[in-house]
Order: structure tokens, then sequence, then C-alpha cells
């Protein structure tokens, strides 16, 4: 069915400062940050201990009625997933449910299969795009999305209290098998989002697998689409994932689609839910000029729901513009794709994702999902015959600059100094630009971000916001 094509663009505001908490930063949880749990592996709190409360404490919550509770748990190529699955297994299994582990897989398809095998709990241990030091604990509910802000704060509270009173009878510990072969489930629902009419048959495509969790399931999705498929990233040791190579450091694969003069190159990142594109000129590609791509194909076949597309603050002007320019709308959200999601949800649209590579397409999945947001982009390539340099360089990207100013405490952006620069600042850019200020949900930094038509005014004026939020900052 066919969708309006005519909500234009609301005349938007050239400053944006999101809320802010009394401490002048994002208010940091205990545990949980802005995508699930993270941090050094073995140092607090990504340790074996924490991960197992953290199974007793959200087995609990899930355990609702009589019949046999399961959770499903996937994980990337960290040496460190060993230990952290085997931690959470115990969690669970002591607080009574059945655990079915998927061993490495895609973030998108652990969610995809939580709701296919209609578990109770979706885990992914992975820690993205990050080195591999780092880890994290991703949880999903029954229905594929990320939990909420509300059931995350419950955990947070179990796991601080004492829960040996949650602890299952002995006839009812729960059991754990491995069940590898479902990630085949996951690659033949990645398979399926390809339309139709289109085959891969005589594309050469490089892809990148960031010796993460897709170095098994995307070669092979593509080499079964018919693609001639040339693989890097795909021999993961446990301490090799994200190092120089995936979506974070695409120089790699821009090397070896020069090298074997490949159509396309494809980037994912450590669990596969962000993808880039390198086209045959080895330029990279990022998600505002996918999501244009995606968007205008959908727009033209009817698919595109809700008259647009959800991004974060972060996506650049020139995406916007490209968009309102065929009567479509950008709604913005906060950095991260579970605000992504909401947003998407909240307005019934069905694109949506983020500049870095998080591309959720909410006709196929829960998630960002790399390996299917390249199939789309493949299929209009495909269907317009043309090069990818051609067919993914949508619109000119306006000049953007961002700087972050390092604040441990203080409400900096409330200093009457600081408001007045703010306010120049937005006259200067009007309506030709765009001025973002807003603290980090991650490290205790201001961002400070600047894009318009004038590149030397963004850099000034950005420059010159950092300065006086610096000045405020060392003088309290």
């Amino acid at each position: 069915m066919k969708t309006s094509r005519g909500a234009r663009n609301q005349t938007r505001p050239a400053k944006e400062i999101l809320p802010k908490q009394d401490d002048g930063v994002l208010m940091k949880r205990k545990y949980f940050g802005t995508d699930g749990i993270r941090g050094q592996s073995n140092i607090f709190p990504m340790t074996a201990d924490l991960a197992m409360r953290v199974g007793v404490a959200v087995g609990t919550i899930f355990r609702n009625g009589a019949h046999r509770h399961r959770v499903v748990i996937g994980k990337d190529t960290r040496l460190s997933g060993y230990m952290l699955e085997n931690a959470m297994v115990a969690g669970f299994t002591a607080a009574g449910l059945d655990v079915f582990l998927l061993g490495p897989i895609p973030t998108p398809g652990v969610a995809m299969l939580t709701r296919s095998l209609r578990a109770d709990i979706g885990v992914m241990i992975s820690a993205s795009h990050n080195p591999f030091r780092d880890n994290g604990i991703k949880l999903f509910g029954p229905d594929g999305y990320k939990l909420s802000d509300d059931i995350e704060q419950k955990i947070e509270e179990l796991i601080d209290q004492d829960m040996s009173g949650q602890l299952a009878k002995p006839e009812d510990i729960g059991r754990a098998k491995r069940v590898d072969g479902d990630i085949y489930r996951y690659i033949e629902q990645a398979k399926r989002t390809l339309p139709r009419d289109v085959t891969l048959k005589g594309l050469r495509i490089a892809i990148d697998c960031a010796n993460g969790a897709a170095y098994k399931v995307a070669p092979l999705a593509l080499w079964e689409l018919g693609a001639e498929v040339v693989s890097i990233g795909t021999e993961p040791n446990g301490v090799n994932i994200n190092l120089e190579c995936g979506s974070t450091h695409p120089e790699a694969l821009q090397k070896k689609v020069h090298e074997v003069r490949a159509d396309i190159g494809i980037a994912l990142d450590g669990d596969a839910d962000r993808v880039l594109i390198v086209d045959e000129k080895g330029t990279v590609i990022d998600g505002d000029q996918l999501m244009a791509v995606i968007a205008d194909s959908w727009a033209a076949d009817g698919m595109l729901q809700g008259g647009g597309i959800a991004a974060t603050v972060m996506s650049n002007l020139g995406l916007e513009r490209y968009l309102q320019a065929r009567r479509l709308k950008l709604h913005r959200t906060k950095v991260g794709d579970r605000y992504v999601v909401e947003q998407m949800r909240q307005d019934g649209l069905n694109v949506g994702g983020e500049q870095s590579g998080h591309i959720v397409l909410s006709d196929f999945g829960t998630t960002g999902d790399g390996l299917v947001a390249a199939l789309q982009i493949l299929a209009v390539v495909k269907r317009q015959g043309r090069a990818v340099s051609e067919v993914c360089r949508r619109f000119e990207p306006v000049p953007q600059v961002l700087k972050n100013v390092r604040v441990s405490a203080g409400k900096p952006l409330e200093h009457e100094a600081v408001r007045q620069a703010i306010a120049d600042a937005e006259a200067e850019l009007a309506k030709g630009g765009r001025l973002l200020i807003r603290p980090s949900g991650t490290e205790p930094l201001i961002r400070v971000m600047a894009e318009g038509d004038d590149r030397s005014k963004v850099e000034r004026i950005v420059d010159e916001l950092v300065t006086v939020i610096g000045s405020v900052r060392n003088a309290a």
C-alpha cells in the first residue's frame, strides 16, 4: 500500500541543546548505559560475578507463570565472551531458566531468534565496535526489542540485593545447550529481505567482517545469493576483533576493493549491527547516504511508511535537505539506536538509523542490521544497473565540525557567558546551519557540533564555544 509522501519538514531552530542533569552531564546509572552494560573485561562492572548476578536478576523478572522459561545467548568473538557467557548461564539456570547458546552471531540474529524460539529474554554479549578488551551485555525482551529504561532500572535494583531467595529449587534448575545450527535461521531470514526479482549474480563483493560476530554468516549469505565474495576480517582469534578492520577502520576494505577490483565493499562492525559501504573507487559511504538511498527507493516502491525516516541529531543537515526536497520528513532523535527505534515505533516509521551505520529497517527486524541494510543497497544497485559511486552519492554533506570539552562537575551550560555565546552562535548560523550542544551519555564530556554551508564559519563558531565552555569549566 502506498503511503503519503507529502509530509514537509517544519522550519527548525538553528540551535539544539539536549536536556542535562544536575551535574551538567547526563546522569549515569550504576550499570546500564545507553546500550546495555559495557566496560573493560574483568574490571567492574564487566566481571563474571556481575554477569552471573545479571542472569539471576533478569531471570527473576522474566520468570512469569509455571511454564519452562528460556533465554537465548549470542556473542561476538572476544576472548572474554567465554567467561561472561558461562557466568550468565550460571545465573539464568540458577534462576530456573533454560539457556540456548547460539555462539558467535550478529546482534540482529539474537533479536530475531529471541522471537523465533519464543524465548523470554535474549542476550548479546558484545561491545560492538570497541576493541577486544571491552565487552558488554545487551538485553532483548520477548518481542526482540531492547529493554525499556524502567525494566533496566528494576534489574539494577535487584542486582544489588540479596537474591538467594529468588533461586530455583533443585528440581527446577535450568538446563543449557548449544544450538550453533540456528545461525542458519538468521541467514535465511536475511536472504529473504532481498527482493525476489533481484539476484547478486555478476557482482564482486568485498566484505570486511571485523573478525567479529558475522565472520561466518555474512559471506555465506552473500555467496548463496549469487555474488562472488572476497572476505577479510574472517579469522577471529579472540583479540583481533575490530583491530584495524571493520566499519571503524575501513582502510583495509578500501585497499581490498582496489586490489580485487570489487564492485562494492561492505564493512561491518564487531557485532554486525552497523554497516558502511565502500564504492568501486574506494570511497567510504556513511549511514546518512545509505538511509537516503533506502528511503528514496522505498518511497518510489510505496514501501516507505510514515512519510519520512528517523535519524539522530548527529545526522548531516544535507540528509535533511535531501529528504525535504522529496517531501519526506527527518525525525531527529537523541544519539543511540534505541532512541531511533523508539521514534520509529512512535511515528509509524519503517526506516531509521545513524550516521555511524546503524540502519534499522523495521519491516525486517527490531534492531540495526548491517547485512540486511547492505542487501537493500545492493538491490538498488542491481535494479539501476549503475556503479555504487553513482547510486550512493545522493547529497553533498554540509560541513560539520564536532569537538569535545571535558567536564567533571558543575553546570557550565547554565553559565551566563556560555548562554550568551550560544545565543550569538545561533544568531550567526540563523537558518543556514545547525548548532548542537549535548552532554555525552557515556563520558564526562560536552559535545559541541555545528554545521553549515560555510566551513570556515562553522569551525570558528565551534572553536569559540569550546573556548568559552572550557574557561567556565576551569574557573569553576
